[in-house]
C-alpha cells in the first residue's frame, strides 16, 4: 500500500504549531526513560526500596510504554488521534505529579506505569499525526526533527538528573525530575486544545476496536518483554517467551478470521505486504538492540571499573546529541533523494563508531587517553543514529497508507520497544556474567561491544536487501 494510492489530502494546519505539540510530550517521555538511570541509588536511599523494588521504576514504565503502542495506535486511528494524544499527555502528566509526591516504592511504581500508559498513548499518534498531515520532503523533515529530539533527550535527561541530584540533594532532586514534566505537560495540554486539528470520529461512524484482538497483542507483548525485564527472576521466567511466541501467532489468526468476517481488525495484516514496511521493522529492531546497550555499557565500564561519576559519565555522551541533531537534519532532506543508501551509510559510520569505542577504551584505561576521549567515537555514533532512525521511519511509513499511520507507527515503535529491552538484557547481561566469572573488564567489556558489531552487521544486511529489492523495482 502505497501513500501515492490514497485520495485523502490533508487539512490545512500549521506545521510548526502542530509540531511544537508533538515534540513536547514526545521529549517528557524519552527523559523520563533516561533520567531514571541515574536516579535510583537516590531513590532507594530516599524510599528505602529493596533492589527488585527499584527494578520495578525501570520495567514498569518500559512495559506500560511497549504494551500499549499498537492499541493505542489503532485506537487512534479509528477515535481519533488529537483525543487519544490529548488523554496521553494528562495521564503521562498525571504520573509524573503522583511520581513526585510518593513517599514509598510502590506508589512510585504504580506512578511510573502510569506514565509509561500515558507515553504509551503519545507516540503513535505522534507518528501517525505526522503521516496524516504531512507529505514527501515535509514529512522527512518532521521525522528529522523528531528524531533530533528522541538525541537531544536521551542524552540530556542524565544530565538534567545529576545536576538535580548535585543541586538539590538526593530525596528533592529525584522528585524534581518528574516535577518538571508537570508544568510542560499541561502547557501541551493548552496548545493541542488550539493547535491539533479536530480529528473525531464522526457519529455515524460505527465504533469497533476489536477488542479480542487488542487484548490477544498486548498479553503477547507483556509476556515476551516481561523476561527481558525480569532480569533477576531466574530461569522461570523464560518459559514465558514461547507462551508470548504462541500468543502472537493466535493474534495474527484472530485478525485474519476477523477481517474475514467483514470487521475491521486492530492490525490489518495487509500493512506488511509491503517488503520496505517488514524489512524497516526488522531494520530498527537489530539497530535498537545493539545501539542502545552502549549507553549502559560505557557508564557500566566508566563507574564501575574506572571509578568515575555518574555525572562524568553523563557527561561524556553530551556530543552525541549534537552529531544526532545535526546529522538527522541534513539526513532529512536527502532521504528522499538517497533512500534506503542513507541508512546503510548510517550503518558503517555505527560500525566504525563502535571500534573507535573499543581502541579508545585501552589507552583510557591506561591513563595515556583522559576519560572524555569516548566522546569522539560516542559522537560518531550520534551521527550513525541521525543518519539511520528518522530515514529507516520515513522510508518504511512511506510505503503505508496515511490512515493506517496511527497502527503502523505503533508497529514500527514496538520494534523499537522489543529491540531496547532484549539488546538491554542482553548485552549487559554478557558483561556481568562474564566479569563474575572471572574474566577481566577490558575483555568482558570488547566482547560485548563486539557484539552490537555483529547486530549493526544484520541491520546492514537487512538495509542491503531493500535496497537490492529497490534497484530492482525501479528497474522493472
Amino acid at each position: 500500500m502505497s501513500t501515492e494510492q490514497t485520495t485523502e489530502q490533508p487539512p490545512e494546519v500549521r506545521p510548526h504549531r502542530l509540531l511544537t505539540v508533538l515534540l513536547i510530550p514526545l521529549f517528557m517521555a524519552l527523559v523520563a526513560i533516561s533520567v531514571i538511570n541515574v536516579a535510583l541509588p537516590a531513590i532507594g536511599e530516599s524510599t528505602g526500596a529493596s533492589s527488585g523494588g527499584l527494578q520495578w521504576v525501570i520495567s514498569g514504565y518500559a512495559l506500560a510504554f511497549g504494551v500499549l503502542l499498537v492499541p493505542s495506535g489503532r485506537a487512534g486511528d479509528v477515535i481519533g488521534r488529537r483525543r487519544m494524544l490529548l488523554v496521553g499527555i494528562a495521564l503521562f502528566t498525571l504520573g509524573s505529579l503522583m511520581a513526585g509526591l510518593a513517599q514509598d516504592i510502590v506508589v512510585l511504581n504504580i506512578a511510573r506505569v502510569v506514565q509509561g500508559l500515558g507515553s504509551g498513548l503519545v507516540n503513535p499518534q505522534a507518528i501517525g499525526l505526522i503521516q496524516q498531515h504531512f507529505r514527501g520532503q515535509e514529512r522527512a523533515k518532521a521525522f528529522a526533527l523528531m528524531a533530533t529530539t528522541v538525541a537531544v533527550a536521551t542524552a540530556v535527561g542524565p544530565v538534567i538528573g545529576g545536576l538535580l541530584i548535585q543541586i538539590l540533594g538526593n530525596d528533592a532532586g529525584w522528585r524534581w525530575m518528574f516535577f518538571i514534566n508537570v508544568p510542560l505537560g499541561l502547557a501541551s495540554l493548552l496548545l493541542g486544545l488550539r493547535w491539533v486539528p479536530n480529528d473525531r470520529r464522526r457519529p455515524d461512524q460505527k465504533l469497533d476496536l476489536d477488542p479480542v484482538g487488542t487484548v490477544l497483542l498486548a498479553v503477547a507483548v507483556l509476556v515476551i518483554m516481561l523476561p527481558f525485564m525480569e532480569r533477576g527472576a531466574g530461569a522461570a521466567v523464560w518459559a514465558l517467551l514461547p507462551v508470548g511466541l504462541a500468543l502472537v501467532a493466535a493474534f495474527v489468526v484472530w485478525e485474519k478470521r476477523y477481517k474475514g468476517r467483514g470487521r475491521p481488525p486492530m492490525v490489518d495484516l495487509d500493512i506488511f505486504r509491503a517488503e520496505s514496511f517488514r524489512n524497516g521493522i526488522l531494520i530498527v529492531t537489530a539497530f535498537f538492540m545493539g545501539m542502545t546497550s552502549i549507553w549502559i555499557l560505557i557508564p557500566l565500564y566508566l563507574q564501575m571499573h574506572l571509578h568515575h561519576s555518574a555525572f562524568e559519565s553523563s557527561i561524556v555522551g553530551l556530543p552525541s546529541s549534537v552529531g544526532a541533531a545535526v546529522s538527522s537534519q541534513i539526513a532529512g532532506r536527502y532521504v528522499m533523494t538517497l533512500g534506503r543508501r542513507l541508512v546503510i551509510a548510517g550503518f558503517v559510520v555505527a560500525f566504525i563508531a563502535v571500534l573507535g569505542v573499543v581502541l579508545v577504551a585501552g589507552p583510557v584505561e591506561s591513563g595515556s587517553l583522559p576519560y572524555w576521549a569516548f566522546a569522539v567515537p560516542l559522537t560518531l555514533i550520534g551521527v550513525s543514529q541521525g543518519m539511520t532512525i528518522a530515514p529507516n521511519q520515513t522510508l518504511t511509513l512511506n510505503a503505508v497508507d496515511p490512515k493506517f499511520g496511527g497502527v503502523a507507527g505503533g508497529v514500527l515503535s514496538l520494534g523499537q520497544r522489543v529491540g531496547t529491552a532484549v539488546g538491554t538484557a542482553l548485552i549487559p547481561g554478557v558483561l556481568f556474567t562474564l566479569t563474575e566469572g572471572g574474566t577481566a573488564w577490558p575483555t568482558s567489556f570488547r566482547i560485548s561491544m563486539g557484539l552490537i558489531m555483529v547486530l549493526i552487521v544484520v541491520a546492514t544486511a537487512f538495509c542491503m536487501y531493500d535496497r537490492k529489492r529497490e534497484r530492482a523495482e525501479a528497474a522493472a
